[in-house]
């Protein structure tokens, strides 16, 4: 097994140095690090994906989908598009979704439009061949608890790196393309799905979907620990230069870089430190983070929420893979 891993560590190493060197313990050490990183976060990731799936799953079957409740997004124009013309749900989700899957290429990278199709391809199959019991008809719970379950697919997904509808990377285009924000191209999509269904269902059909897709929305930000569609990442480390590198190169973001002093203990010493400060979108947090543990476990790292931003993020360098 340790000869294994020993070879999997020396072939990521090659790969990313394009050498055939030998190469040190430390080295070696750091490779092994990385790699378990990276195998851990994908095992977590994974499990969050898988579990998020079920919820959404859950939450459509056992208590939107027999009360004709909708929600926002692309899941919502499925749903819509389902009960006008008797087609499969899950049939319509993935089609609904396929469009914005390949616009998440260009926009957020070839992992991410990975990781996205299948989440998207998973509800679907779940949808498809799982059944879920009924739990209640009463229709303020089904519109509450409904939104709830689909809101924590939908945050546990984002928190691994996918979103389970693809408006967010149309939404992510148009604020980068013409300088709108985030949540005023969802809101103008939302507007016209629940538009429409008060137009071809019922006014109280589209008034219990808002409060479900205001239900999903809070359990969106609170699965996702509150993070806006932008987040600003201050870096304090003393690999400075290496995130920096990897923001920009391997993120494809934009850094500003403080100089700075870091003071600890007692006597007040103090060290000399560049400061690092970069805005990302809350999809891409995850992965941040994963790439900065590589490079620098003891990274300080400070988390704050953007409401809007304007400027240099709105062109974002494409992504560079391995």
């Amino acid at each position: 097994m340790k000869k294994f891993w020993r070879y999997l560590v020396i072939k990521s190493i090659r790969r990313k140095n394009q050498s055939t060197k030998t190469f040190s313990a430390y080295q070696l050490a750091r490779g092994f690090r990385n790699l378990r990183i990276t195998v851990i976060t994908f095992f977590k990731n994974l499990i969050m994906t898988l579990i998020g799936i079920t919820c959404a799953a859950f939450g459509l079957k056992s208590f939107l989908l027999p009360n004709k409740f909708l929600d926002g997004g692309a899941t919502g124009i499925a749903m819509l598009l389902s009960q006008l013309t008797n087609l499969s749900l899950s049939v319509l989700i993935l089609i609904v979704n396929i469009p914005f899957i390949i616009l998440g290429y260009s926009v957020l990278g070839k992992s991410f439009t990975i990781k996205t199709a299948f989440v998207i391809t998973g509800l679907s199959a779940v949808l498809a061949v799982t059944e879920f019991p009924q739990i209640t008809n009463d229709k303020l719970l089904v519109s509450v608890f409904g939104g709830f379950f689909l809101g924590a697919g939908i945050g546990l997904t984002v928190r691994s790196g996918a979103v389970l509808d693809g408006t967010e990377i149309l939404a992510i285009f148009m604020s980068r393309k013409f300088g709108t924000t985030i949540g005023d191209i969802l809101f103008g999509i939302n507007i016209l799905v629940f538009s429409s269904a008060a137009y071809f269902f019922s006014i109280e059909s589209a008034l219990y979907s808002i409060i479900t897709y205001l239900s999903a929305s809070k359990t969106v930000d609170f699965i996702i620990e509150g993070i806006e569609e932008y987040t600003g990442i201050t870096i304090v480390s003393r690999r400075s230069e290496e995130i920096r590198e990897m923001i920009i190169n391997e993120m494809g973001r934009g850094v500003t870089i403080y100089t700075g002093k870091k003071g600890f203990g007692k006597t007040g010493e103090f060290v000399d430190m560049d400061v690092i400060y970069s805005v990302i979108t809350r999809l891409e947090v995850s992965k941040m983070y994963s790439e900065i543990q590589k490079l620098d476990p003891n990274a300080f790292i400070v988390n704050s929420s953007v409401r809007d931003t304007k400027g240099g993020i709105i062109k974002k360098r494409p992504f560079k893979h391995q």
